[in-house]
């Protein structure tokens, strides 16, 4: 099994394709065969088995054999590692831009208040 940067690369690069991205959608809803995953794009039978390998190879799919059919299926514990990695990077955002915000309320409060006293001085 490979270390789990290297699991990470491997799933991003699999992800990185709309076409994989397509199967994995559509593998979302069920297990199916190679043949009805491949009806709905406009290449052959042997480009989306290309496809299948590398998305097996990062560990995102898993197939099988019934008879003469290889029914595929998603294993959705392999994005564990990809959320895992995401929730980080989406923590370090959130904070900056809770920080961000506020900076931005400091701002707009000086900002009326600055107003607020440059109206009472010109009353006077």
């Amino acid at each position: 099994m490979p270390a789990p940067a290297d699991r990470l690369s491997a799933t991003f690069s699999a992800l990185a394709d709309p076409t994989r991205r397509a199967i994995l959608a559509r593998l979302a809803l069920g297990e199916t065969s190679v043949s009805k995953l491949a009806a709905p794009f406009e290449m052959s039978l042997p480009a989306i088995s290309k496809h299948l390998k590398v998305l097996e190879r990062a560990g995102l799919i898993t197939r099988g054999r019934d008879a003469q059919m290889r029914p595929c299926k998603i294993e959705a514990s392999a994005l564990i590692g990809v959320d895992d990695w995401l929730t980080d990077y989406r923590k370090l955002w959130e904070a900056r831009l809770d920080r961000l915000d506020d900076y931005l309320q400091e701002l707009q409060e000086l900002q009326a208040k600055s107003a607020e006293e440059e109206k009472n001085g010109q009353k006077k």
